[in-house]
Order: C-alpha cells, then structure tokens, then sequence
C-alpha cells in the first residue's frame, strides 16, 4: 500500500494572467479582478491524466488530503480511497499548509504531491523539516506564476507521469534546489532569486523541469548589439507590432533600442515608439484586436530550465497565443544562455495550443546579427 499526501494552494497562479507577478498576499485582490482559479483545475488535470495512465494496473493507493479547497474540492470521483485528515473550507493561509503536512506526517505518508508555486515549496519544505521528516519525496505540480525551484513537474501531466513512475520503482530519488522569488522586490523591478533550502524528489530529466539557473553572460556585450541592429534593421517598421517577453536579455536590447523595457512584464512597441508596458492578458488582447499589420513576440527562455513559455509570463495565455499565432514567435538566445539549452519547452496550459507548438516541432531563435538557428520544441 503506498500512501500519498495531496496538497493544493487554492490561491496559488491567480496573478499571472492579470501581470501582478505573483499571488503571495495577492489572491483578494486577483479575484477582485475577475481572476480565475488556475492551482485547483490544474491538480485535477494532473490526476485525471494519473487515472487514464495507470488503468488496468493495481495499484493500491491511499490518498492523505485535506477537506476542502486545499484537496477534496480538486479531486476526481473516481480516486480512492481519500482520507481526510485536516479542513480547508474557508481562507487559507501558510498555516493550514503547515497543519495540513504536519497531519501527512502523522499519517506516516510516503510521498507529497502539491499544486502551488516556489512560495508553497518553501512553506511545505520548512513544515517537513520542523516536523522531523525533511527527507520526505515530494513532487509539485507548476500552479504558480513563476517556479524556479527544481521539484516541480513540467506540467500536470508530467507530474502524473513521475507519480506513476515513481509508484512502479522506475525512478530514484534526488536533491534538488528549492528557490524562491522575493515577489515585493519583483513587484519594484528587482529580480532576487535566493536559495532557501533542499527538497527530495524523484529524479526524471524528461518530465522534471530543474532548478533555474542564473547564467553568467558577461563578455557578451558585442553579441547584445548585435542582437538589437538585427531586431532594428528587421523588425523595427511601422506596420509591426513587437510584443516584448520579460527578461534582463530583452530588457538590455530594448535599451539600445532606446525602448525602457519593463523587465518582469510583457510590453507593446511599434516602430520606434514603446506604446504600452507592463500589460495584463487583456490588455494585450485588446492592442491585438486594434492591430492590423503584422506581430512578432520576441521572448528569451529561461536559463537552466528552457521555458519559453509557461514560466513568469502567463500574461501571454492560450487565447494571446492563439492571436499572435506560433509562426510568429521569435526565441532570443545568447551563446551563455545556449550552454544551457536542450530544447524550448513550452507549456501553455492549453492541449489545442500546446499541439500547435508540438507540431511545429521546432522554433527559430535568433543568436547574433542576422545568425539564426532551430531549436526543439518540447511539449510535455
């Protein structure tokens, strides 16, 4: 008998498509917006695919939850048998999350699955070691606006798949870096990623996306311009819309551009001209509905892991996406950042548009002046 604990930040993801950089001490404020729940649906994805993928083995699994919107609320009819062991029926904080590992613990469970982002692992992470078990597997389902540490899944369906590996004796166990975001620095313009603690979970390079890295990119400068004359002589035209990503590479070839990019959003120029900046998901809808010419969505992936899409830049959702079309996004790499890359992954949270990206199987970036080259696409 395996006995698995499932956790879920109900408020985990609500900033992102509304670009508030985060939910921590955000979530009153994202629904007052008209803010979606993204954790819960996103966790039920996840067991729904474990359930398909795991049919007709026997598998005997006891789930440790809590009552509410923490756990039962996401959890599919035909999944059993559920113990509850804590209550979540009304607002939740970082204590219930405490409580509610703390009664896992009790429980004697094996491994943690959780939907949530980097803020959630760290509260998660500090509860097992403050109750004796910082040994303890865990797997995370990417629910939050930016995840940098190295336990989450790619995506629901990829934590399904470790699960069930991992269940079967198919994967080891390994350390992995636990990461966060201080989001009121975010918030200011400033990135600071600090390094918090160490998380055991099952080791798969194909379904786990690992820790962000912080490439080192000093040298590059004649690389950056070369980048930005490209971006000018090509792209820059009235009849264009460029739809900048987020990132400290785009950030510095908007400046020499003379654009003052907003590095943790997504921003609109035409021509020579920045029109908006910092923009919501509807915010861009609406610039594209008004657009007649041609668009480009220039994005840098993220250095260690390879996200292009799916991480920090949930402003450009599926029906963004759709609008833009995958023939017209552009990847921006520089040699230090290319050490790191295998592939683009993309995970837009949407199965019609992630097949779109997976059957382009691969997408142009650009390296240098005029000097492009393809890379793979991985949807998982």
């Amino acid at each position: 008998m395996v006995r698995l604990g499932l956790l879920v930040n109900p408020d985990a993801g609500l900033g992102g498509r509304l670009g508030l950089k985060g939910s921590d001490g955000q979530a009153e404020i994202a629904r007052s917006m008209g803010a979606e729940d993204r954790s819960g649906p996103r966790m039920r994805l996840m067991l729904e695919h474990f359930i398909n993928i795991t049919k007709g083995e026997r598998l005997s699994i006891e789930w440790f939850v809590s009552e509410g919107r923490m756990g039962t609320h996401w959890i599919p009819d035909v999944l059993s048998p559920i113990v509850p062991i804590h209550s979540s029926l009304g607002e939740t904080h970082a204590y219930d999350t405490n409580q509610a590992i703390k009664s896992m613990i009790e429980s004697d469970v094996d491994l943690i699955l959780y939907a949530g982002g980097d803020g959630t692992t760290r509260d998660i992470v500090a509860s097992l070691s403050d109750n004796g078990k910082p040994n303890l597997p865990i797997i995370g389902v990417p629910t939050g606006v930016k995840m940098h540490s190295g336990c989450f899944a790619s995506s629901p369906k990829a934590a399904a798949e470790v699960l069930s590996a991992w269940i079967n004796q198919d994967l080891l166990l390994s350390s992995t870096e636990v990461l966060d975001l201080d989001e009121d620095l975010y918030r200011q313009g400033k990135w600071v990623v600090r390094l918090y603690a160490e998380a055991i979970t099952p080791a798969s390079p194909r379904w786990m996306q690992g820790s962000k890295m912080r490439v080192e990119a000093s040298g590059e400068e004649e690389v950056v311009e070369g980048l930005s004359d490209h971006i000018r002589d090509t792209l820059l035209d009235e009849d264009r819309m460029i739809i900048w990503g987020s990132g400290g590479t785009l950030r510095t070839i908007g400046s020499n551009l003379g654009f003052e990019l907003n590095t943790l959003g997504i921003d609109i120029s035409k021509g020579d001209r920045l029109i908006a900046s910092d923009l919501n998901e509807k915010e861009i809808i609406q610039h594209l509905e008004t657009h007649t010419g041609e668009v480009t969505l220039l994005l840098s992936p993220m250095g260690g892991q390879g996200f292009l899409i799916g991480r920090g830049n949930l402003q450009l959702s599926p029906e963004v996406l759709r609008m833009v079309g995958v023939e017209n996004v552009l990847g921006i790499v520089t040699p230090a950042k290319m050490l790191t890359l295998r592939n683009l992954r993309v995970e837009t949270g949407d199965p019609q548009m992630d097949e779109k990206f997976s059957k382009k199987k691969y997408l142009k970036v650009l390296q240098g002046y005029r000097t492009t080259r393809i890379l793979p696409v991985s949807v998982d």
